[in-house]
């Protein structure tokens, strides 16, 4: 046993010394490279004095990393979290400042530019040895992901590799079933390939009619959507409107699927939600957005920022890798611009830097902390992944900015199916999507008009010279907002006035048409004394597909081209809906049942030929409503847990799902969620956890 721990101990000082005489070297080459950094006295030393002085300036660098960087961080938390991370080169700059300032005799000077330079270089060079010397060392491999995860090597009680099974389900957002077909068939995802080659089994799953993340997120973690119509929506009740990926309207969707189901959520018992919409009731959390909008020390979501940036090597390595994200963005949208692609949407003022938010900051916070989950031993992990999704609404799902982007998440996969080698206990790793994309031009571009135009028209209104764009529905939209605390904001008020005017919303291909000043669901009789001609407008439209509007005399009724009229409850998924797949028909019957339905539910027209559809916002890859890939996500499971669902049987609604994966850990012995704990009062344990407790509140 003390044999062991000398070896341990002389490993680990072989390869701070090693990393030191890097650095040292590192720091030599830098000096002469650049003509503002010096080692050396006005007068001139020796080589063996220069590298002295580059030896003590290595050294009192990498031990300011060490101890300053995590308290510098510390201080900042309350910093928004871009600005954080972009800090990242200014504050490792001033910490080489004092290193050199350090060095006896004065003989290290640097300018504050060259410092900047210096410092990310050293940061960079120091945890790529660090990362090679502990490659062939479990124990040293597994202590650098503890610090990559910010967190100290401190076990937990009965987690063994004896231990029953953890399960880690990583979500990649609006990679939809073909779309994951196609990667691996193309070589874009090696690992997944290898997955689904050997060990992994692939499930389609049919989404509900509204076929998006906050939606199919919330039936998934907290076992029901019901009542979630669209990613936005009108409420008469409240005269409230309703966005999916704004905080506010989180929050409050996670309560009212806490309150019917009667339990906390998938994650209850020793979970972790990481870069989610909603918790699924687990204590630990990081940029989860029901929680984002609490300012403030006690965020958890905050505090997964802290546990990743206070690795000065994680920090520059991000800034970097995010300067780079918005410079390609920047190329590949001029060149698609260049080359006159359509279709085509614009992709300029804040997109660049929401693009590189969600495929980078978020991709490599989250992965992180589902790095530290696992060393943990957690028993259940939910993580998003919203890099493909963002891309994908703007340069197409099949676009090769699209590829790229799986190519990255792949290996992302596989470096936290390596992490999972060296946890304390063993794990299952479970990828699935949310939804799909479905392809094609926007209503604007194909018609000339936005759906909120053709309504106006329709109702005998003005309408604008200038078309007003509808905002993306993008999930990474608000999570960026919210990290560089800047006003959530969706170009509308959240309590729009109660006008006779109509409120128009779009959600992908699904549109939702409300008159906030009646106060009840309007049926199709009254929506016709007003605006005799509105329905038949929409209804008679090339770019749209069907029409839902209750009726007093048939019930609920489908209105479609040519005049076609069917009452709800006599649907089949023959007829107008045939092109939008087995089950169409019972999607519409439920989202007709909730009581927040819009008094006009609209579905853009879907040509199965092309796979597209007609967006009614800015976006040609778009989801939210019925046609095409969009409907079909993906469920890849290891073959060890039982089959999703029996032979010939189809996985359909999110609902199911959520089924699905509280038997695979009810398989492994836990978590068993209850059905009598209420989530309300979460246990005051940290984010990733990180070093010292940081106590959140859970409901903000």
């Amino acid at each position: 046993m003390a044999e062991g721990h000398w070896r341990t101990a002389g490993g680990a000082l072989l390869r701070v010394v090693v990393v030191w005489a890097v650095s040292t070297l590192t720091m030599l080459a830098l000096a002469g490279l650049l003509p503002d950094f010096q080692l050396q006295s006005d007068d001139g030393d020796s080589i063996t004095r220069t590298a002295v002085t580059a030896a003590w300036g290595a050294g009192a660098f990498g031990l300011l990393s060490a101890l300053v960087w995590p308290l510098v961080v510390r201080a900042l938390l309350l910093v928004p979290a871009l600005v954080l991370g972009l800090l990242a080169f200014f504050l490792n700059g001033s910490l080489l400042l004092v290193a050199l300032w350090l060095i006896p005799d004065g003989r290290g000077e640097a300018d504050p530019e060259n410092a900047v330079v210096v410092a990310a270089v050293m940061s960079a060079v120091a945890s790529a040895t660090s990362t090679a010397l502990a490659v062939r060392d479990d124990n040293a491999y597994r202590r650098r992901l503890y610090r990559l995860a910010g967190r100290r090597r401190s076990g937990r009680p009965g987690i063994g590799p004896d231990s029953p099974p953890g399960t880690v389900f990583l979500q990649l957002d609006g990679v939809g079933h073909q779309v994951l077909r196609d990667a691996v068939a193309g070589g874009v995802m090696p690992t997944v390939a290898a997955w689904l080659g050997s060990t992994h089994r692939l499930t389609p799953w049919r989404t509900d009619w509204s076929s998006q993340t906050g939606a199919s997120q919330l039936a998934i973690l907290h076992g029901t959507n019901h009542d979630v119509p669209a990613f936005r929506w009108y409420e008469k009740d409240t005269g409230r409107l309703m966005v999916s990926n704004r905080p506010a309207s989180a929050v409050e969707l996670q309560r009212r699927a806490i309150t019917r189901t009667g339990d906390g959520g998938l994650l209850t018992l020793d979970g972790a939600s990481r870069g989610n919409l909603f918790s699924g009731g687990a204590d630990q959390l990081a940029l989860v957005l029901s929680v984002s909008a609490r300012r403030g020390r006690r965020n958890r979501s905050r505090a997964g920022y802290f546990a990743y940036f206070r690795d000065p090597a994680n920090a520059v390595r991000t800034a970097i890798s995010f300067v780079a994200e918005v410079c390609r963005e920047i190329g590949q949208s001029t060149r698609s611009r260049l080359r006159k692609d359509t279709p085509r949407v614009g992709r300029g003022g804040l997109y660049p830097f929401i693009r590189a938010f969600a495929t980078v900051v978020e991709r490599d916070v989250v992965v992180a902390a589902v790095m530290g989950d696992l060393l943990a031993g957690r028993t259940a992990v939910y993580a998003d992944l919203v890099a493909y999704d963002e891309v994908a609404h703007h340069s197409g799902p099949h676009s090769r900015d699209a590829l790229k982007v799986l190519e990255r998440l792949d290996r992302s996969i596989a470096l936290i199916a390596k992490v999972a080698e060296h946890a304390p206990r063993p794990y299952r790793i479970v990828l699935l999507s949310d939804h799909g994309q479905s392809p094609g031009e926007t209503f604007e571009s194909a018609y000339g008009l936005t759906l909120r135009d053709l309504v106006r028209a329709g109702c005998g209104l003005p309408v604008p010279r200038r078309a007003q764009h509808t905002p993306s529905g993008a999930e990474a939209r608000n999570a960026l907002r919210s990290a560089v605390h800047l006003p959530v904001e969706e170009g509308r008020e959240e309590r729009p006035a109660r006008t006779s005017g109509p409120i128009v919303l779009a959600s992908g291909n699904l549109g939702l048409i409300s008159f906030p000043d009646v106060t009840h669901r309007m049926c199709r009789e009254e929506i016709e004394r007003r605006h005799p001609a509105l329905l038949r407008t929409l209804a008679g439209h090339p770019g749209i597909g069907f029409v839902l509007v209750r009726s007093e005399e048939h019930g609920s009724v489908l209105l479609g081209p040519a005049g076609r009229e069917i009452p709800v409850d006599d649907l089949t998924d023959d007829g107008p809906l045939a092109v939008f797949g087995p089950g169409a028909a019972d999607l519409i019957r439920r989202t007709d049942s909730f009581p927040h339905v819009a008094d006009i539910m609209v579905n853009s027209m879907y040509d199965p030929e092309t796979g597209t559809v007609h967006a009614f916002e800015e976006q040609i890859g778009s989801h939210g409503g019925l046609g095409g890939e969009q409907s079909e996500a993906f469920l890849l499971s290891p073959r060890t847990l039982s089959a999703p669902v029996a032979d010939g049987s189809r996985l359909t609604g999110a609902e199911e799902v959520h089924r699905v994966l509280r038997r695979w850990l009810r398989e492994a012995g836990g978590p068993q969620v209850p059905l009598e704990e209420s989530p309300s009062r979460p246990r005051p344990e940290e984010a990733f956890p990180v070093a010292d407790p940081v106590v959140p509140d859970k409901h903000h």
